[in-house]
């Protein structure tokens, strides 16, 4: 695993959602989706009610998260693309995703589970301590 897939996963590690993006019927869409980290492959939870699983299962995916609404000085955002396959996740996966929302949009919650092998990560990150800083210096 090269450093900067290493550092990905290290910061997806520190938030719970992100958007998983693809497109269906030849339409981008992106949605919410909840991952876990296993090994090498990221684990999606989504809500089936909307069907887009079924855009993803067998495609390839973006799947992306960052900190932006977080205080902290330095934002980032990671994204892993790959393909996507439906999956029926092991009793000690679903552990790690906990419990899921009551309703979606209204709807009860119904979960569908992806895996997602990246094939390319990329990180972004956003510096604005230095920024802060000089905002308070007279």
């Amino acid at each position: 695993m090269s450093t900067e897939e290493v550092r990905a996963i290290e910061l997806l590690n520190r938030v719970s959602y992100g958007r998983v993006a693809t497109s269906m019927r030849a339409m981008p869409f992106v949605a919410p989706a909840r991952h876990v980290v296993t090994g090498d492959s990221v684990l999606l939870r989504m809500h089936a009610g909307h069907g887009y699983h079924r855009a993803c299962g067998g495609g390839v995916v973006a799947y992306g998260a960052d900190n932006f609404s977080s205080d902290e000085p330095d934002r980032w955002s990671v994204q892993f693309t790959g393909t996507a396959e439906i999956i029926q996740p092991t009793a000690p996966e679903l552990e790690l995703f906990g419990g899921g929302p009551h309703r979606v949009d209204g709807e009860p919650f119904e979960p569908v589970y992806m895996r997602l092998v990246p094939q390319f990560v990329t990180v972004h990150t956003l510096d604005y301590s230095r920024e802060r800083h000089s905002q308070h210096a007279a």
